[in-house]
């Protein structure tokens, strides 16, 4: 028998904020592309007549002996009816004799580390006197990510779009509120990122919101939203115009909408896939190279940010010692 954390969502946010959480990406991001992770590709399946898909997401950190799986739910639905999107659980087991050692929120954790690792490739790819912020969606990501953008570029302006304007409107107003800062939605996707130095792109689009066209040199953009391969935030001339940097490069090639397109549309060939964020992080390819360079960071999410939050997470509530930490005997 052996003692089990076991986190909620809310004991999960109190314990990673984003600012936490960017550093600890960083480091995993680093790892994934010296080659210091295992992670395989996510197995999913989409059972007839079930309205989402169920993933399976093992992996294992060797520096840091983190060992564990998420197991998630995505039912893009949900969000519309007022219930989170992501749900599930990361399990962290004892990488010396396998003991299962946390049970977290997955929908929480996948909300820090994906703002996290949005934040540690703007910070690595942006132009660094960048302020006008775009946001495309009002749900969870898109609020984690005004945050995450806030904490690694002086931000001073921020316009939202969203399908239904009076949510994109609300949303405007509470991060406007929230973060004492100029924020407004408007009313079609290329008035928001007329101006825009940073796209943050949070939807469920199954087909392309943002136009390659619509999108100014020097612009960075952080494509969050979609992790199939049949889905897709962004058009193929984005994906070509840019310099187009991954999490991972085979979950990308397996699993990256916008990419898989452009290669199969002829719009790119696999080079154009430069590199993951995580070399350039390590120095071993180039970043952004002149102010006029579009960048592209393509995420779809990896265990390995999941396993290093979790570690993190793990310690944290350990040693806060607050009774939002639940322990089961199993």
């Amino acid at each position: 028998m052996s003692k089990v954390m076991v986190l909620s969502r809310a004991a999960v946010l109190r314990h990673l904020s984003i600012a936490d959480c960017i550093p600890i990406i960083d480091r995993a991001l680093r790892d994934i592309s010296a080659g210091g992770a295992i992670q395989p590709v996510r197995t999913r399946i989409s059972p007839p007549g079930v309205a989402g898909a169920l993933g399976l997401m093992p992996g294992y950190i060797r520096e840091s002996r983190a060992l564990g799986i998420k197991v998630v739910t995505v039912f893009e639905d949900n969000f519309g009816r007022g219930l989170p999107s992501h749900r599930g659980a990361v399990l962290l087991f004892d990488a010396a004799d396998g003991a299962l050692k946390g049970i977290f929120d997955a929908g929480a954790v996948t909300a820090v580390r994906t703002a996290a690792a949005s934040a540690v490739a703007t910070r690595a790819l942006a132009a660094a006197g960048a302020e006008r912020l775009s946001i495309l969606g009002y749900g969870e990501q898109a609020t984690a990510h005004v945050e995450a953008m806030l904490l690694v570029r002086s931000i001073r302006q921020v316009r939202v779009w969203g399908r239904s304007s009076a949510k994109a409107t609300e949303f405007a107003a509470r991060m406007a509120t929230r973060h004492a800062i100029d924020a407004r939605a408007e009313s079609t996707v290329n008035a928001a990122v007329a101006e825009a130095q940073i796209i943050c792109t949070t939807t469920a689009a199954r087909e392309p919101i943002l136009c390659g066209d619509a999108v100014a040199a020097g612009c960075h953009v952080n494509l969050v939203g979609s992790s199939f391969p049949d889905a897709r935030e962004a058009d193929s001339l984005l994906v070509a115009r840019s310099r187009f940097f991954v999490d991972d490069r085979k979950m990308v090639e397996a699993l990256g909408g916008e990419f898989r397109a452009a290669v199969t549309d002829g719009s790119v060939d696999a080079a154009h896939l430069l590199g993951e964020i995580g070399e350039v992080l390590n120095g071993t390819v180039a970043g952004r190279r002149y102010a006029s360079d579009l960048t592209v960071f393509k995420s779809v999410g990896v265990i390995a940010e999941d396993l290093a939050a979790a570690t993190h997470l793990y310690a944290a509530a350990r040693d806060a010692a607050r009774d939002d930490v639940a322990w089961i005997d199993l």
